[in-house]
């Protein structure tokens, strides 16, 4: 869910090695950390040492954190999420869960295509959510990363909660390596905000529970403002220079359709007259390809702060669409 800088940075804790950190609750700002848990959320303090005692520092995580695939070029970026693979697992994965996803669009109003297309730009439909342990990962970077450290501390914190809330042990879970967790890969704030009990069994589960899951990512777009039949992106031609100015401005709409046809871009298909759009550049080998997005767009981006990810997730979602659409048509049955 989330867009990370490369940042060159030497941390003095890597001199250390990996070894002399495998107990984080020796680590001099873990005391503080474990001292506030407890005044201000009640934490016991022999549990917290506990589950410290037993975390552990990984380089691997720094590692990738500094090295993410939205800093690849849209052209290399693309073809990791655009594969007939994925594209075919999103249509089992919509076959399997046709009509939990009906009722998360009837109710949510997003759209099926884009809620199995995020869960398959995240984790391939739940077949990689994550191998590292998420205390593993918020300590190594809530206290061995500065660039991230202040807002890796506090997901840290909000995981500690949101074990207490769920009732399971904090050593016991998995994710990514920046502790996103889940088929969804929320972190542990989205968790707490956004996660819903989407089948009524008195848990959210969103690792192994599909109706959580599905319902969870409706719930986290409909609570960021999507709007319900509107659309998200279209390919624009662009003549002149002027249309720069409109590409510095990010990915954020801010121009009406019509001023952005003023500085020479021209959507390719219908976008309403009355929309907020920006307009994007995407790098390819021979240059840039245009595109006009609207608002729903945007929306996509704060799940991952990256327009190529949202871009990715849209167009892996129309590849889905389409291909669940001939399905369909080809097992129709038919009349007389």
């Amino acid at each position: 869910m989330f867009r990370y800088l490369s940042l060159p940075i030497l941390l003095p804790g890597l001199l250390l090695g990996g070894a002399a950190k495998a107990d984080y609750s020796k680590h001099p700002e873990v005391t503080g950390f474990i001292q506030r848990m407890s005044q201000e959320h009640g934490f016991k303090r022999t549990d917290l040492r506990k589950w410290f005692r037993n975390t552990e520092y990984q380089q691997s995580i720094i590692d990738a954190i500094t090295r993410p695939a939205e800093a690849k070029p849209w052209h290399e970026y693309r073809p990791i999420f655009l594969t007939e693979s994925r594209i075919r697992q999103g249509v089992e994965f919509w076959r399997e869960n046709a009509d939990i996803l009906k009722r998360a669009e009837q109710e949510y109003g997003i759209p099926s295509s884009i809620i199995v297309a995020i869960i398959g730009v995240e984790t391939r439909y739940g077949r990689h959510a994550g191998r590292y342990r998420v205390m593993d990962s918020l300590a190594t970077l809530g206290f061995d990363y500065p660039p991230r450290a202040k807002f890796f501390r506090r997901q840290l914190e909000e995981f500690l909660i949101m074990s207490r809330e769920e009732g399971v042990d904090p050593l016991s879970m998995k994710g990514s390596y920046a502790g996103a967790m889940g088929k969804p890969q929320f972190i542990a704030s989205s968790f707490r905000s956004y996660a819903i009990d989407f089948d009524g069994d008195g848990r959210r589960d969103l690792w192994e529970n599909n109706a959580d899951v599905i319902g969870s990512v409706a719930n986290y777009f409909k609570r960021h403002h999507w709007r319900r039949g509107e659309g998200i992106a279209n390919r624009a031609e662009v003549r002149g220079s002027r249309f720069q100015s409109a590409v510095k401005k990010g990915y954020k709409p801010s121009f009406s359709v019509e001023q952005l046809q003023q500085l020479g871009v021209k959507p390719i298909g219908s976008v309403p007259a009355d929309a907020s759009v920006a307009l994007l550049a995407l790098e390819t080998p021979g240059g840039h390809e245009y595109w006009v997005a609207q608002h729903n767009f945007y929306v996509i981006t704060r799940y991952n702060h990256s327009p190529l990810y949202a871009m990715a997730v849209y167009q892996l979602s129309e590849a889905i669409r389409t291909t669940r659409a001939a399905e369909l048509k080809q097992n129709k049955p038919r009349k007389g």
